[in-house]
Order: C-alpha cells, then sequence, then structure tokens
C-alpha cells in the first residue's frame, strides 16, 4: 500500500532516507522536510510494516534529454534491504508515472551517479533510457 508521508513516521522515513544519501543525518533531512524541500514523499507499506519511500516532484525547469515543459521526476526511491526484489520498487515506479500523468507530464525522470551501477541497471530495467553522462568541476577562487 502506498500512502502519502504523515508527520507521523517521518523518522522512519528520515532514517531512510539517510540510508539513501548518507551525507545527509535524519536531523537535517527532517529541517529540509519542515522547511518545505521534500513535498511529494510516499510511503509504501507491506502489510504493517513501512518497506520503502518514494521522492517526487514535477520539474519545469530544463531536464536532460526530455522534450517536455513539465516533467515528472523521481528525486528518490528507497526500498529496506530485507524487503528488495519483491517487486516493491516496480510497484512505485509505476506510482510515479501515475502520479506524473495527473499533474500534465508525458515524461518521468531520473537520475543517478555515474558510479551507480546497480542504480543504472534498475532503471534500464524499470525502461528508463540514459540519455547523458557527465563529471562536473568546480575550482574555488
Amino acid at each position: 500500500m502506498i500512502v502519502a508521508l504523515t508527520e507521523e513516521h517521518e523518522d522512519v522515513w528520515a532514517e531512510m532516507c539517510v540510508a539513501l544519501w548518507p551525507e545527509l543525518t535524519v536531523d537535517s533531512v527532517l529541517k529540509l522536510s519542515h522547511e518545505g524541500l521534500f513535498k511529494n514523499e510516499f510511503l509504501y507499506y507491506e502489510g504493517d510494516d513501512l518497506a520503502a519511500f518514494l521522492s517526487l516532484s514535477v520539474r519545469s525547469d530544463y531536464v536532460e534529454g526530455t522534450n517536455s515543459r513539465l516533467v515528472g521526476y523521481i528525486e528518490g526511491l528507497y526500498v529496506k534491504p530485507e524487503f528488495r526484489r519483491k517487486g516493491i520498487a516496480e510497484k512505485l515506479v509505476d506510482y510515479a508515472k501515475n502520479w506524473s500523468k495527473e499533474f500534465g507530464c508525458n515524461e518521468l525522470a531520473s537520475d543517478c551517479t555515474v558510479d551507480e551501477e546497480g542504480s543504472q541497471i534498475f532503471h534500464e530495467h524499470m525502461g528508463f533510457t540514459e540519455t547523458i553522462r557527465k563529471v562536473c568541476y568546480i575550482m574555488h577562487l
């Protein structure tokens, strides 16, 4: 069952966010959430167990490889290790497709880093097409 995030479960959700994005802390996730950064968060329950989360947005800025003004975007998708390989991620991607269509999007995008081979395999398995690879640089002055 997929439900919208509520305050009641935001601590467990924040822990899953840290598992996906280890550069964050539970406190920083909660702070960013309360500041409005995380707006479209969904939880997946397997029976009574919280098993996964999905973070979505609709982007109106340019999304590489797309041709649309509005693009549904999977900002984050995480399934707890003990619930993996049960089709949960596929259900969440299907949910993301339908959610995006409700906002008038006809494309769904996502990203991962160049070194995340598992995520790349997952995206390809889900039907995503790779659009670009890049390495970015910065020089502090």
